[in-house]
């Protein structure tokens, strides 16, 4: 079931976290940068990843620290134009696959929560209007809690069905 909430997606008590992300990002903004301050070492493991895997977009690459945090990495978007610029754009085609893999990972891992943004709506671009349909599709009747975050308030905990 979806739970949407506001808050600080940092501060959520889900099993894990995903976010939409480009396949060359450097996470220099909005939820990724958050993600990199708070853990260096999964941004800098993404772009080791990337430099080896070379993934596409719609695809997904989930990071485990230490103290037992994961975050999905959601490729929604496509990569920058040229090397140095920004990340290109989200798709609907790169969210609609990339939420697919999502689904797999979190009955694969028995993920017992997730949390996520408005993804690719921010930095990528889509209008919430068109990716809402798709969380609902790939992930609405998964029997674990599902929290959207849809209002961002810098250190205020969600209340959270979890």
């Amino acid at each position: 079931m979806i739970h949407e909430v506001t808050g600080d997606i940092l501060l959520s008590r889900a099993a894990a976290i995903a976010h939409g992300v480009a396949p060359d990002d450097h996470f220099s903004s909005g939820l990724a940068l958050a993600l990199r301050e708070r853990w260096p070492a999964m941004a800098k493991d993404f772009r080791h990843w990337c430099h080896v895997s070379h993934p596409k977009p719609g695809t997904a690459w989930t990071w485990a620290g230490a103290e037992g945090t994961r975050i999905v990495n959601l490729l929604t978007q496509n990569p920058a134009a040229s090397h140095g610029q920004h990340p290109g754009k989200a798709t609907t085609e790169n969210v609609n696959h990339a939420l697919r893999e999502l689904r797999r990972i979190v009955e694969a891992e028995g993920f017992t929560s997730i949390a996520l943004p408005r993804i690719a709506t921010g930095v990528g671009g889509l209008d919430w209007s068109t990716v809402s349909p798709l969380l609902t599709r790939h992930l609405g009747d998964l029997p674990i809690p599902v929290v959207v975050y849809t209002t961002f308030h810098a250190g205020q905990a969600a209340d959270e069905p979890i």
